[in-house]
């Protein structure tokens, strides 16, 4: 599943890129959707999982470095196993990176459909196989 940059993110990384305004590394999390983000949408409207035991998952050194090229890409290095469902359940058909660690907060900055999936407490986590994110500028 390839992501795309919100407009929040694509602002940024213009004023950053000419010496505008400095853009400060976030601390990112990934949030899991129930109805599939736009370029437009933010960390605060997004709308996301429910289940019982939900919350984005810190991503801290989960990616590898980038490629060089066209497109230049980033990939993640390590599984992105979200928390398990307790009770209740969610049918999960997108995914964003947000700045923020609460559901319904910050921005967002990069956004993504995925395969309908439901979540329930008979199945494992949520979980991201290594390379699965994709993330690419061109």
């Amino acid at each position: 599943m390839s992501g795309t940059l919100s407009q929040y993110a694509e602002a940024k990384v213009l004023e950053h890129s000419v010496g505008k305004t400095s853009w400060t590394m976030p601390t990112t999390y990934l949030a899991l959707c129930t109805t599939l983000p736009t370029s437009a949408s933010t960390g605060a409207t997004i709308v996301e999982a429910t289940y019982t035991g939900y919350v984005r998952l810190a991503l801290s050194g989960d990616f590898a470095s980038a490629t060089l090229g066209a497109p230049s890409t980033i990939f993640n290095s390590s599984a992105l196993i979200q928390a398990a469902c307790t009770a209740g359940g969610s049918t999960i058909v997108g995914w964003a990176i947000c700045d923020a660690s609460g559901t319904g907060a910050g921005n967002m900055i990069w956004w993504g459909s995925c395969a309908s999936t439901v979540i329930s407490p008979t199945q494992t986590p949520p979980t991201f196989a290594i390379n699965a994110c994709e993330l690419t500028l061109s």
